[in-house]
């Protein structure tokens, strides 16, 4: 969809909101004010707030899907590769590549690369088409994360990117903020398919935070440990738990 010039529902002498407004909208899941000012103001939704974030961005970080879905049919085809990332949109992201092979290792405004997303919020195909654009798989975010693709997808409790981050030479044993590495935040998080699959591919079981505890400990403490029915140290059947978000605010 095109972003229109002059939007039928546009006040004659009012200027454009500032996108702070949208997304405080969508932030507060007001449905209503998002319509209202996207019908009003369609040039909002590509716009990008003081951190040169987008509100798709911001709906996909904030999980306000119903936003998102709006905001996505506003924009169209004008996604950006992060943007294109976030959302799924494979054929976009091939065609960012396909015009600049180099988006494949840029930036993001808040310091991740265009893989960090499908490796987070999930998205195979887009994860393969980025992969196979040459990334640095090991690229550390540029911020207080230090977060690499395989911390992202570990931390989204992504099985198949994980799978495929590991398959393409993503070290498991990498640490980022707090000393964490993949091994560590899955225990956390109660996710015995990601434990096996890191166990198996080299995760050091003896690892530990700064502050000595294991991953084993990091279970316990979350409530997922069952003595009795250990995988290297973590039970079969643990219950999911809700991943910490990729960024912190």
């Amino acid at each position: 969809m095109v972003l229109a010039q002059n939007a039928p529902n546009r006040p004659d002498t009012d200027a454009m909101p500032d996108v702070n407004e949208l997304l405080a909208a969508i932030r507060a899941d007001d449905l209503d004010a998002v319509e209202r000012l996207l019908a009003a103001y369609p040039e909002l939704a590509k716009a990008r707030d003081e951190k040169g974030m987008t509100p798709v961005i911001q709906a996909r970080y904030w999980f306000k899907l119903a936003a998102l879905d709006r905001l996505l049919a506003v924009r169209g085809d004008d996604l950006d590769i992060f943007e294109a990332s976030m959302a799924g949109r494979t054929d976009q992201v091939r065609a960012h590549i396909a015009r600049d092979p180099k988006l494949a290792r840029a930036w993001s405004p808040d310091g991740f690369t265009a893989l960090h997303y499908p490796a987070f919020f999930g998205g195979l195909d887009v994860a393969e088409a980025l992969l196979d654009a040459g990334p640095d798989i090991e690229a550390e975010s540029r911020n207080e994360m230090g977060a690499r693709p395989l911390h992202s997808a570990v931390a989204g409790r992504q099985l198949d990117v994980s799978r495929l981050l590991v398959e393409r030479g993503a070290d498991v044993n990498a640490r980022q903020l707090g000393s964490y590495v993949p091994l560590l935040e899955a225990a956390q998080h109660g996710d015995a398919e990601l434990v096996e699959l890191l166990l198996g591919a080299g995760a050091d079981r003896g690892v530990r935070l700064d502050d000595g505890r294991t991953a084993a400990d990091l279970a316990r403490e979350s409530g997922h440990a069952d003595p009795g029915h250990q995988v290297g140290g973590f039970d079969r059947t643990l219950t999911p738990s809700r991943p910490g978000q990729l960024r912190s605010k």
